[in-house]
């Protein structure tokens, strides 16, 4: 799979979260601070498995249709790593 810019910038930026997150641990910023950015963290964590998964999909949904092959078992193995991503 191709892993595109815009993939890897929202990986640089969650990078940058985390960092953010352990700074504020290291200055014993509020608890519920911390929990915020953390939330703010999984979610764009959540999100960039969801362009991954789904851009996989489509590129190999369209290679099994110019080979003629089935592409159900390709969207449920695509739900499956959706599933367990949760």
């Amino acid at each position: 799979m191709n892993y595109n810019d815009q993939m890897k910038n929202r990986m640089k930026r969650i990078e940058g979260q985390l960092r953010g997150i352990l700074k504020m641990m290291e200055e014993d910023k509020d608890c519920k601070d911390v929990i915020t950015q953390l939330s703010a963290a999984r979610t764009a964590i959540d999100r960039t498995i969801g362009v991954v998964v789904s851009s996989n999909l489509v590129e190999c949904v369209q290679k099994a249709e110019e080979s003629g092959q089935d592409t159900e078992k390709l969207v449920v193995e695509a739900v499956n790593l959706l599933v367990r991503s949760r």
